[in-house]
């Protein structure tokens, strides 16, 4: 476990079965979100809310057991900055929009040969970069030591320590239990999707994969002589750190396992994408399409980095420890979504208001 080569390939792992998943069972958020609003169509969320109902099984169970130390994740920092929480998601929402899809996304469009998807994460990867140590970093900075919640008297922002602390009594597995609970109580109601065995086989599939995660950095955390982040899938940073990788490599640095599962992912959408027959070289079609993924990538990735995650990092990596954040930044991120398809598809964003574009 103190091998350099254990945490790319079990992230290479994980990304396999993410990539693999997503491009078979065409597992987008944008998609979803889009269907559900404007075709009627919620299979796609209730397998998003289900992959993250499931990852918060998987994932607590482990806890439960020892095997994973969730308070060594960063989701679970006492202190909760609200406003990037808030300002990040939106962001991201938009520039979600914009793209066509998120980071995630871009990178099983990537397996299939979008040129488009590779600019989008290049862009993503250069503007999360500058937000994390360029000319956005004091910015970023400011807010997080003044826009700010202290959890500290709780331990951390899960949850289920927050509502121990306010009622003294130990809610943890009862926030939980509770939690996961509506969810897939939310996601049965629909009798059609009850029967949808693709849609719940991936959610499962994709549960498991953010579930492995955990377990693969707490082992290496556990059995390694230098210090691992205890982290599970996202796509913003480790996206950037795979360029900082490529770009400044001096021989000191390695691959860590954020850097595996984008890899991963890639090479599992492409294989899905061999095997149906869907492998295509795909580009812009024009200056304004390409104006347009160039403007949302640049959201994407400030905002990824302001809201500490994307649709997977904070809406199913951090959802799956009970974090206080994975709800606020997913509602934000769900905001800027639904205000970015207003303008696209019905020509102003205050038809996201109700309100007609004329």
């Amino acid at each position: 476990m103190d091998s350099f080569l254990w945490l790319p390939l079990a992230g290479l792992a994980a990304g396999l079965l993410l990539g693999y998943t997503a491009r078979r069972a065409h597992f987008c958020t944008l998609s979803a979100l889009e269907r559900h609003w404007y075709a009627g169509d919620s299979r796609g969320l209730r397998t998003w809310v289900l992959s993250a109902a499931l990852a918060i099984v998987f994932t607590q169970s482990l806890a439960s057991a020892g095997a994973v130390d969730l308070s060594q994740s960063f989701y679970l920092s006492p202190s909760f900055g609200w406003l990037g929480a808030i300002a990040g998601g939106l962001m991201f929402g938009l520039g979600m929009s914009l793209v066509g899809t998120c980071g995630f996304g871009a990178l099983i469009r990537l397996g299939g040969g979008s040129l488009r998807g590779l600019i989008v994460l290049i862009v993503i990867a250069l503007t999360g970069l500058v937000t994390q140590r360029g000319v956005i970093a004091p910015l970023r900075q400011i807010m997080e030591s003044t826009a700010t919640i202290d959890f500290t008297r709780a331990g951390s922002q899960s949850i289920g320590a927050i509502a121990t602390a306010a009622t003294g009594i130990e809610l943890g597995a009862a926030a939980s239990i509770l939690t996961v609970l509506a969810l897939v109580l939310w996601v049965f109601t629909d009798a059609d999707y009850r029967v949808h065995r693709s849609g719940i086989a991936a959610a499962v599939a994709i549960a498991l994969a953010i579930a492995f995660g955990w377990l693969a950095t707490s082992i290496a955390a556990d059995h390694s002589f230098y210090p691992v982040q205890v982290e599970s899938a996202s796509f913003v940073t480790p996206v950037a750190d795979l360029v900082m990788l490529f770009g400044i490599h001096t021989g000191g640095g390695f691959p860590d396992y954020g850097v595996g599962v984008v890899f991963g992912t890639v090479l599992g959408a492409a294989f899905a994408a061999w095997r149906s027959n869907d492998m295509r070289w795909e580009a812009c079609d024009d200056a304004r399409e390409l104006g347009r993924h160039l403007g949302g990538a640049a959201l994407m990735g400030i905002g990824g980095v302001f809201a500490l995650g994307c649709t997977i990092g904070q809406g199913i990596s951090a959802m799956s420890t009970l974090a206080v954040s994975a709800p606020i930044v997913m509602v934000s991120i769900g905001a800027g979504a639904r205000l970015g398809l207003a303008h696209l598809i019905e020509g102003s964003a205050l038809a996201a208001f109700g309100r007609p574009a004329g």
